[in-house]
């Protein structure tokens, strides 16, 4: 019986409700996660989940007993990972969930030269924009993210500064004037990041932040779609800098409101606890922070 594996089972089921996702995220049959459950059960003589027809959920004991599984997993993989030194002793698979500006403008060449490096680690690439859902429900190893939400049981990697930048087409500054000033953006056409919200804070030199509620002629949840309607002089974007970097050292993009700064965040890997000590998952997070620390290259010759 290899109880580390139980332990990492029930990990996995615990952080997704059910037998069948353990399963995929594993890649093990259902019937293999059973028995794993069923034989740690067996050792602690007690059970851990209560299992209905749709889902499972943790006993008071499995909820009890769950922090000091994650530590033993985090701290058995640690031990491998260490005595994993040379790129070619690192293997595995990673499923990755990525911003798609950024995969499309940059991280695509830095994945490939990872593999190139690191040939025995394979990747399953996810491009999405939106982080607001923790990368454990959705079975990722890592998801690069610039929101600045925390998950519980996921670790935050911080990679590099993000800045945002307000930008427009230079055909739509022509027709609708330049904002000065935040608050003119209620006048404007604005093309929103869902995750956003409405509103948007800016910092000032000179005075308190601010706070404007803009009307979005456009929202949607993916920063790619934003900026091809911002280049299409479809209105004034908010929009992170690896996003819109081509288009301003093109100049078919510019940047307004100078004097105001929008709060940065940091663009980070977030990794589920009981991955963070893969040597794999280890090599990449570590691979791209020498990437992109300190500064980025979207932000280089800006």
């Amino acid at each position: 019986m290899d109880r580390i594996e139980n332990l990492r089972t029930f990990v996995s089921v615990a952080d997704r409700g059910s037998l069948s996702a353990a399963a995929r995220h594993l890649e093990i049959a259902a019937s293999v996660v059973t028995k794993r459950i069923d034989q740690l059960e067996s050792v602690v003589c007690t059970r851990l989940f209560a299992r209905s027809t749709k889902r499972v959920t943790l006993t008071e004991f499995g909820t009890r007993y769950l922090p000091q599984a994650r530590r033993l997993i985090h701290d058995y993989d640690e031990v491998f990972a260490e005595m994993s030194h040379s790129p070619r002793q690192v293997e595995g698979h990673i499923r990755v969930r990525i911003p798609t500006p950024m995969a499309i403008a940059f991280m695509a060449k830095a994945l490939a030269q990872f593999q190139r490096q690191y040939p025995r680690v394979s990747l399953d690439v996810v491009l999405q924009d939106h982080g607001v859902v923790s990368p454990s429900e959705e079975g990722f190893d890592i998801a690069i993210t610039g929101s600045a939400r925390s998950f519980q049981g996921v670790i935050d990697e911080p990679i590099c500064a993000l800045n945002k930048w307000v930008c427009a087409a230079p055909a739509y500054l022509e027709k609708r004037g330049t904002p000065q000033h935040p608050r003119e953006l209620a006048r404007h056409d604005c093309l929103n990041f869902e995750s956003l919200g409405r509103t948007w804070q800016f910092e000032s030199a000179t005075g308190p932040p601010v706070l404007v509620e803009v009307r979005p002629k456009l929202s949607a949840n993916d920063q790619f779609v934003l900026t091809v309607a911002a280049l299409r002089a479809n209105g004034i974007a908010l929009l992170p800098s690896y996003a819109v970097s081509a288009a301003l050292r093109a100049g078919t993009l510019v940047r307004v409101l100078h004097r105001f700064t929008v709060p940065s965040h940091w663009l980070k890997a977030t990794v589920p606890e009981g991955r963070a000590g893969m040597p794999q998952v280890r090599s990449l997070v570590a691979f791209l922070k020498a990437q992109y620390a300190p500064v980025p290259p979207w932000d280089r010759n800006n």
